[in-house]
Formats: C-alpha cells, sequence, structure tokens
C-alpha cells in the first residue's frame, strides 16, 4: 500500500516518494506507457527519444562493450537502485559481472553515460549531482547539440548542488578527442565514434 503523507506543518507540499512506493505505484498499471523516472522523490517524465538519441546510445553501446570486455555488463536503458529515493535510468550504465549475477539492481556502477539533446541543463546539473551523491566516479554526457563528450569526475560534497555532491573535474572533449573510462584506462574511446 502506498504510504500515507506525512505531516510536516506546512500545506500544500509535494508528495516524495522511496523507491518502494515506487515501485508500488508501477504495479497498479498508473505508470504504464510512459517513461519516468524517480529523481529526489519525485516521479519525472522523460522526453521521447528521437532517431538521434537511439543512434548513439547504439554507438556508445557497442564502444562500452569493446572497452570493457568480458566480465561486464553494458546496461542500456535499465534503473540504478541508486539511493532510497532515485531510481534513474540512464541511457547507459556499465557494472562489474554478467547479468545472472544481478538479481537485485545494481546500486552503483563502474561508468554512467547519459545522451543529450532537450535535457542538456537537467543531465549537467540535477542529475550529475545525483550521480555524484550515489557514488559514481565516471559520469559522461554525450551532448548532441554541440558534439561534445562532458565527463564529469572527482564527486566531492557541495551543499550548494540538488543532491549535497558535484563533480570536481569536468572536462569538455570535441569529436577530436579521446577518453577512457577511469575503470578500464587502456581502453580509449573516440569521441567521434559515439556521435550519430
Amino acid at each position: 500500500m502506498i504510504a500515507k503523507l506525512r505531516d510536516s506543518g506546512e500545506w500544500p507540499r509535494l508528495k516524495r516518494w522511496t523507491r518502494e512506493e515506487y515501485h508500488q505505484l508501477a504495479e497498479t498499471g498508473l505508470l504504464q506507457d510512459v517513461r519516468v523516472q524517480l529523481i529526489g522523490g519525485e516521479i519525472v517524465e522523460m522526453t521521447p527519444q528521437g532517431n538521434r538519441h537511439c543512434v548513439a546510445v547504439g554507438l556508445i553501446e557497442e564502444a562500452l562493450r569493446t572497452a570493457f570486455g568480458a566480465n561486464h555488463w553494458v546496461r542500456v536503458q535499465m534503473p540504478l537502485a541508486l539511493l532510497d529515493d532515485s531510481e534513474p535510468e540512464p541511457d547507459l550504465a556499465v557494472v562489474f559481472g554478467s547479468p545472472r549475477e544481478w538479481a537485485e539492481q545494481p546500486r552503483g556502477a563502474l561508468v554512467v553515460v547519459e545522451v543529450s539533446d532537450a535535457t542538456l541543463t537537467f543531465d549537467v546539473r540535477r542529475k550529475a549531482s545525483l550521480y555524484a551523491s550515489g557514488g559514481i566516479d565516471d559520469y559522461w554526457v554525450l551532448d548532441l547539440g554541440e558534439r561534445q563528450l562532458l565527463v564529469h569526475r572527482g564527486p566531492n560534497i557541495d551543499a550548494d548542488t540538488p543532491f549535497g555532491w558535484r563533480y570536481t573535474d569536468v572536462k569538455t572533449l570535441t569529436a577530436h578527442e579521446a577518453v577512457a573510462p577511469l575503470a578500464k584506462p587502456g581502453s580509449a574511446i573516440r569521441v567521434a565514434d559515439l556521435l550519430p
């Protein structure tokens, strides 16, 4: 049963959802046929995916599979049990092991990638803070509009951000440059190979 609102003394207010409540809501069928994610206790509707976005996801998936090889699962648009009130579904996330080893949702990833066209501000502010707070050391945003890759590393506490964390090292890489995942430093990936 979905938890009732608790009295904080201030009304009206937003209902904050936990991951458990979010799953219960999904089981009722109310979230059927809508693309949503639980971010900071809020159910956020995501934009429809265009073809360029889909092509980029496919290209990144191929590049990450090659870079990480065996004993790694490249998860495409699957949820991460990041925090008690957040279950983002990044475009791609790499976890150690095979799918058979994951009876429960992963609580983290070696690298997380978001493909961004209409959601760039959300991805580099709110989601970056969320991923940093969840201990994701390597977070990439492929900016389709500017044809660049924003590489976020070094999560650190910052009270002025949505989730109280931010990345201290953010680099912008052009199509002519390359990046290696922190977990696979010998596997360079050209940014051009990720772009549709």
